[in-house]
């Protein structure tokens, strides 16, 4: 049941407007400030920026992986994968899923380019992510807590993917809706979500995990709650096509190339510009211990204490989840899906500045930071993401000069 407190802490004729009209007019302002940090990161651009001097906001909406989404939709996939001068796979299109560049080239021939078609997305996927957050967080806890969660959401330290071309916005709404539908026990949409996920970024794998965890759950809590054959059918059918849609993406890259491993080698030409050669094979898990020494040795502090860092850190984040009151209220859907996408992040990702992004995909735990209902806490923990946009668009947007100043 959702908490009903005794008192709310927003003005009652704040409260009397619908929820849809307040989400908008807090998104909207959320955008405003993150526009003005991306005007500011265009006047501080200099020459050694990646923007350069003459940086503006459209030079940095459109930055960075933005130009892989623009030129997958003009020129599509290669069929044949281009190499490097050592003759290993060169980066290339097939690391990016085709839904949102090609809707952007759609919006694009009526807003007139295909970069004010990807911001628009951005843009529109966001607002209704953030209702769906809402109604995420609504079903668990009270209004004023799940208008603060977006809140929160709508400012957080990675809040500009909201407003440049990359996928992350369109994904997100996918994503929320999914969970949404199963917290609701709503399964007809998901055959219809879980191929979008797929196709829009990486990632349904993880909800093919969280669905078999859930599964498992609702199995062993059915005195609890009953579990109806045909609802054993849906996670069972949807479990598997999040793995067939999942794992598609590479038959068909091998398929067009006539190279089996084509997205493989093509996710490791990324892994290989920090590592060299040597060290970008795959093996599940082996990212992060990969990871763990590198930058704990970069940094001097040596391999060993990097693997004993990674260690406590899982093991802290798996306490999180279990035992965190506030995670706790948040429902077993929302802590199943966390921890289901931060195994699935363990077990292929090597850990770089990228990292702050794809954790965009655990935005539901929002609604248990903003939980505790004390001013200073809300007010202090905006605060605080509005500090970290900041920093990461200066970072990755004013200097974007070194290695890890890549959003």
């Amino acid at each position: 049941m959702a908490e009903r407190p005794l008192t709310e802490t927003a003005p009652r004729g704040w409260r009397a407007l619908p929820a849809a009209l307040r989400i908008g007019i807090l998104f909207l302002a959320a955008r405003a400030v993150t526009t003005a940090f991306l005007l500011a990161a265009a006047e501080l651009s200099g020459v050694g920026s990646r923007f350069g001097e003459g940086a503006n906001l459209a030079t940095l909406t459109l930055g960075w992986d933005v130009q892989w989404y623009w030129y997958l939709a003009e020129n599509g996939y290669p069929t044949d994968l281009p190499l490097t001068d050592s003759e290993d796979v060169a980066e290339n299109q097939w690391a990016f899923m085709p839904i949102f560049a090609y809707l952007a080239k759609g919006l694009g021939v009526l807003l007139g380019s295909w970069g004010a078609g990807a911001v628009v997305i951005s843009l529109v996927a966001g607002y209704l992510a953030c209702l769906v957050l809402y109604r995420i967080v609504r079903m668990r806890a009270s209004d004023d807590v799940a208008i603060w969660a977006v809140v929160l959401f709508a400012s957080a330290p990675l809040a500009a993917m909201f407003q440049v071309g990359y996928a992350e916005s369109l994904f997100l709404l996918w994503l929320f809706l999914s969970l949404w539908l199963v917290m609701r026990r709503q399964y007809g949409w998901l055959y219809l979500l879980i191929p979008l996920m797929a196709f829009t970024r990486p990632g349904v794998l993880a909800f093919g995990l969280f669905l078999g965890a859930y599964g498992l759950w609702r199995w062993f809590s059915r005195h609890r709650e009953p579990l109806a054959p045909a609802e054993v059918v849906h996670i069972v059918v949807l479990g598997l096509l999040s793995v067939v849609t999942g794992f598609s993406w590479q038959l068909l890259a091998g398929a067009v190339t006539g190279e089996s491993g084509a997205y493989l080698a093509t996710e490791l030409a990324w892994r290989r510009n920090w590592l060299g050669a040597g060290g970008a094979g795959f093996f599940p898990f082996d990212g992060f211990l990969q990871g763990a020494a590198f930058w704990f040795g970069s940094w001097g502090l040596g391999a060993v204490t990097g693997y004993i860092v990674l260690a406590a850190f899982v093991v802290g984040v798996a306490a999180l989840l279990l035992f965190e009151p506030h995670v706790k209220r948040m429902g077993v859907e929302t802590r199943l899906w966390s921890a289901s996408y931060l195994v699935y992040l363990l077990a292929v990702f090597f850990p770089q500045s990228s990292i702050f992004r794809l954790l965009l995909p655990l935005s539901p735990l929002w609604g248990a930071v903003a939980m505790p209902r004390a001013t200073w806490w809300r007010v202090g923990m905006l605060g605080a993401c509005l500090l970290g946009q900041w920093w990461w668009i200066y970072n990755m947007y004013a200097l974007g000069n070194t290695y890890w100043q890549i959003p």
